[in-house]
């Protein structure tokens, strides 16, 4: 994967990031993709303001997906990646809840018994990915809209 993120006019330049994930762990191909882009822009050292799930990205983060034996984990990669390099994992807060994805203040705020958040990700509004994408030099997003 080296030279990924290889532009000739900015190889001296350091950039940072925001990235927008619009797939769930269900598309495998782009959600390793935007992974593998965030490994290589740090490993290039770049700066990532955030990292956000909106849409079917969402789903990445509930932390009662079961992945079968053999696969690919994408939310613990992105909450291994996260842990290591200090990188907030910000999550469309509508569409968390649209899907059935609370934490624990949300649990309490529509009484219901358990939050399921997966660790390392937050529930964030649509404000954060306004403001990241403002205070960044690129806006990077995996995922086809609908």
């Amino acid at each position: 994967m080296a030279g990924f993120l290889y532009m000739s006019d900015l190889m001296f330049k350091t950039l940072s990031y925001a990235v927008l994930v619009r797939c769930g762990p269900g598309d495998l191909a782009r959600s390793l993709s935007a992974i593998e882009f965030v490994q290589e822009l740090l490993a290039q050292g770049h700066g990532l303001e955030r990292v956000f799930f909106y849409q079917q990205g969402v789903l990445c983060a509930s932390n009662l997906r079961v992945v079968p034996q053999g696969e690919v984990d994408i939310t613990a990669l992105w909450q291994t990646l996260a842990q290591e390099h200090g990188i907030e994992l910000g999550v469309c807060i509508a569409g968390a809840l649209h899907n059935g994805i609370v934490d624990a203040q949300e649990a309490e705020r529509y009484e219901l018994d358990h939050s399921n958040l997966a660790l390392g990700f937050s529930l964030v509004g649509l404000g954060q990915l306004a403001a990241a994408s403002a205070d960044c030099d690129r806006l990077v997003s995996f995922g086809a809209g609908v």
